[in-house]
């Protein structure tokens, strides 16, 4: 048994907002340690169906285990955004009760050191959330572009410092590649001026890479159209995240979608359908006080949550 270790943000929240019912068809989008699958699962008996989706190896092994004993369960080892093909694999036409969204990476991915997601521990540079992809976070520090590596370090780690950083990686990779976190983190702590600051110099430049690797961003994009697509009417879409670039995606789209006009501004008439969504949070929920004391992580998560109206 693998050692796993997975603390569920904002479990009883985002579980709550799926109004879970006997008999309707879930997914959970990011299986994880099971925490909210299990919960879901607990709501859904006996005759509900929840299929859950994770890339990680470790995550799948540690879920399977704590939920062997539902038996209304699939869980499937791929994208999340590959949800239209394996539903229609699964024989399921519509998510009739829901789908829950717990993005970005889990404590286990984040803390087992030869995941090479964190500079705390000196590990080969990797952070693939799938272990079968052939690219890594050794590809994007060695071989980006300058110019792509300020890029990214600027767009998904929002770093001030990224030409510095991204310059000095260039020239250390024509002495040696790049190997490992800590040489990272050290390149990256030498590049920038010493200031003031609660957060490690290198901790933007870690999540841009993160993202990069991982297609983060594009692949939230791709899980919320097809999500809308797949819903019933009355289904509701659930969704954690953890910094404000995925949290402004869900909230642009859930406004967008909302809205009963949806015309580019040049367009005199408009032929917009009616409005895909109702939004139920008008504001993030934000983790308790006391789920923060116990997981510090959690201060970041925001839940928003909308519901399928008819079409």
């Amino acid at each position: 048994m693998v050692d796993f270790k997975h603390y569920t943000v904002m479990r009883h929240e985002a579980v709550d907002a799926l109004e879970c019912k006997d008999g309707l068809v879930y997914v959970d989008a990011t299986l994880g340690g099971g925490g909210h699958s299990e919960l879901i699962l607990q709501k859904i008996q006996p005759s509900g169906q929840l299929i859950s989706f994770d890339l990680d190896d470790d995550a799948i092994e540690a879920a399977s285990e704590r939920l062997k004993n539902y038996k209304n369960l699939t869980i499937v080892k791929d994208s999340y955004t590959n949800i239209t093909n394996v539903l229609q694999e699964l024989r399921v036409n519509k998510i009739t009760g829901g789908v829950l969204l717990d993005l970005g990476a889990s404590y286990h991915q984040l803390t087992k050191a030869e995941r090479g997601f964190s500079f705390a521990k000196n590990a080969p540079l990797d952070m693939r959330f799938n272990k079968d992809s052939d690219f890594s976070a050794f590809n994007v520090v060695n071989f980006y572009s300058e110019a792509d590596l300020i890029r990214i370090f600027s767009e998904y780690g929002e770093e001030r410092f990224s030409k510095r950083i991204a310059k000095k990686i260039v020239e250390q990779r024509r002495i040696k590649t790049i190997d490992t976190t800590g040489e990272l983190a050290d390149l990256i702590i030498n590049a920038t001026p010493r200031i003031k600051s609660s957060i490690h110099p290198a901790t933007r430049v870690f999540q841009a890479i993160r993202i990069e690797v991982n297609q983060e961003l594009t692949n939230v994009k791709d899980i919320l159209e097809k999500v809308l697509a797949l819903l019933a009417d009355g289904a509701i879409i659930s969704v954690i995240s953890f910094h404000s670039l995925e949290d402004r995606l869900v909230k642009n789209f859930f406004k967008y979608h909302s809205q009963k006009c949806r015309c580019e501004k040049n367009q005199m008439i408009c032929k917009c359908g009616p409005p895909e969504l109702e939004i139920i949070t008008k504001k993030p929920i934000l983790a308790s006080e006391e789920e923060i004391k116990t997981n510090p992580p959690s201060r970041s998560a925001k839940l928003r949550v909308s519901r399928k109206l008819c079409s």
